[in-house]
């Protein structure tokens, strides 16, 4: 894996990258380009000092986000509203320029997780000052929005217009897309919790970055099997990567499956089937970010971890 700088005064390269990626696309192919990989607390986290990541940019990885765009429309999505999101509008402009208009048509949001919400204080009056931007999101999460400051302020000043959700059904965007909530078992301690499957004219992504278990989603009745087969690309939780990771703790309750649990789990698919996934928010501490043993597991088993900046057409 080429190590790029991902800031500071090289961030131009990853720019520049961004736009090749997006000239190699189809003029007006709706696409989705990856914005973050990392874990609520980003890579390097708080607290870890010898990560090499503060003195060196390219082993720094943004909080997991998505992008979706229109180019035919010049429609532009945000899959969570992450800490990072200064930055990741700025590598959303890089393959999606907008000169005028709303900085993006809508955020889908997931859940109330400190990494995959907070980044919605930037488009209040004290950053952006945007005005009316949809924040798609379910009931509760919804109802925890309108009544918690600061986020209240968001909607009292119409910085945002909160559009609620409901499992299963889609939401129609522009340019033949549409997403789809689907709820999925995780920790919710003040909203549900959601992946999302997003169709475009022609191929279909799927986004869990947060999940319990694969089992427990087959107790609630969906098999990832399933909805793998009907999708062209799914990215996956992969907090973790196996148990052992975090030394001194038992790791065998931690509500995230280990990228080597879904290994394990998708080895009996065909190779067409595994080769659909990309893990995407890595724990700081999951070897599979860097090049070398896990990473090799990895590819060797048929998939793949998700990079910043990649780019699936729709």
């Amino acid at each position: 894996m080429s190590k790029i700088p991902l800031a500071g005064p090289r961030l131009g390269l990853l720019v520049a990258l961004l736009m090749a990626s997006a000239s190699a696309q189809p003029a007006e192919a709706p696409f989705v380009v990856v914005l973050g990989i990392g874990q609520d607390g980003g890579v390097p986290q708080t607290g870890d000092l010898d990560a090499p990541g503060w003195s060196d940019p390219a082993y720094r990885r943004l909080v997991v986000s998505l992008g979706l765009v229109d180019p035919a429309s010049g429609g532009r999505w945000l899959f969570e509203a992450t800490p990072d999101l200064p930055e990741q509008l700025v590598r959303l402009d890089a393959v999606a320029p907008r000169t005028e208009g709303p900085a993006v048509d809508g955020v889908f949001l997931t859940h109330a997780h400190i990494g995959h919400y907070t980044g919605l204080m930037f488009l209040g009056h004290e950053s952006l000052g945007a005005r009316g931007v949809p924040v798609h999101a379910m009931p509760r999460m919804a109802a925890f929005l309108r009544t918690n400051g600061p986020w209240s302020q968001l909607v009292r000043y119409e910085n945002v217009a909160i559009r609620e959700l409901a499992d299963g059904v889609p939401v129609p965007l522009a340019g033949g897309l549409s997403v789809t909530p689907l709820l999925v078992p995780h920790r919710q301690e003040f909203s549900e919790v959601v992946g999302y499957r997003i169709d475009g004219p022609d191929r279909s992504a799927l986004f869990i970055p947060d999940i319990d278990s694969w089992h427990e989603w087959d107790d609630a009745g969906t098999r990832l099997e399933d909805v793998l087969a009907t999708v062209d690309v799914a990215y996956l939780d992969a907090t973790f990567f196996a148990d052992g990771e975090i030394p001194g703790r038992d790791m065998s309750g931690f509500p995230h499956p280990f990228i080597t649990t879904t290994m394990d789990r998708l080895a009996d698919l065909p190779a067409r089937e595994r080769a659909k996934v990309r893990f995407i928010h890595l724990n700081h501490t999951n070897p599979a970010l860097w090049p070398g043993a896990a990473r090799e597991a990895v590819e060797a088993a048929g998939m793949r971890v998700a990079e910043e900046g990649e780019m699936v057409r729709l």
